[in-house]
């Protein structure tokens, strides 16, 4: 899929496809679920890390179904088509914002997304303890979201934060590596 057709069916499935949600009730209301995960685990921002990454994961494996509907879109062929697809339809799709692709690694099996906004990372300030700046990851919600959601379509991905404005760096940049093409499998447990 071309960078520009991509481009096109973003804005036009967030133009006629998608229910509207107004954007400050979302980043106030993941600001106090943060805010709360923080107090549950006595600033243990590791662990608050993994529990957003955990909720993402979870999200995203539900959250495919509706892009496939809503999107009319279908597989992806490939890894390259597959970061265009993320970039300039899903999160065009459900943020109205689009993360620029880039950084691909020399076997195409890695890339960073680029935010130039974060719509999460409204009004936020990360915690004043030391601490915090270098250790939360306030958006880990996105990485568990994409690692459910590629999950779904048999791919197994590693996805994390490198920078993020909130911790004082120039741009916030995840990196996701495709770890592996899964097969058809039928979950533990499961026969």
């Amino acid at each position: 899929m071309a960078s520009n057709k991509a481009s096109r069916d973003g804005e036009k499935i967030w133009k006629t496809n998608i229910d509207k949600v107004n954007a400050e009730l979302v980043t106030l209301t993941y600001g106090t679920i943060v805010a709360q995960l923080c107090s549950d685990f006595n600033s243990q921002y590791a662990e608050v890390n993994k529990q957003l990454d955990k909720m993402g994961y979870n999200i995203g494996m539900r959250l495919i179904e509706d892009f496939f509907a809503k999107s009319g879109l279908q597989r992806c062929g490939n890894f390259r088509e597959t970061a265009e697809t993320i970039s300039k339809i899903g999160f065009k799709m459900f943020l109205n914002i689009t993360p620029a692709v880039t950084n691909w690694s020399a076997d195409n099996k890695s890339f960073s997304l680029i935010f130039d906004e974060n719509p999460l990372a409204d009004f936020v300030e990360l915690p004043n303890d030391g601490r915090a700046q270098d250790e939360l990851w306030f958006s880990n919600i996105f990485c568990g979201i994409i690692r459910g959601a590629l999950e779904m379509v048999q791919m197994q991905v590693e996805a994390h934060y490198v920078s993020d404005v909130l911790r004082g760096n120039d741009t916030t940049e995840m990196r996701i590596t495709l770890l592996r093409y899964m097969e058809d499998e039928l979950p533990p447990d499961d026969e």
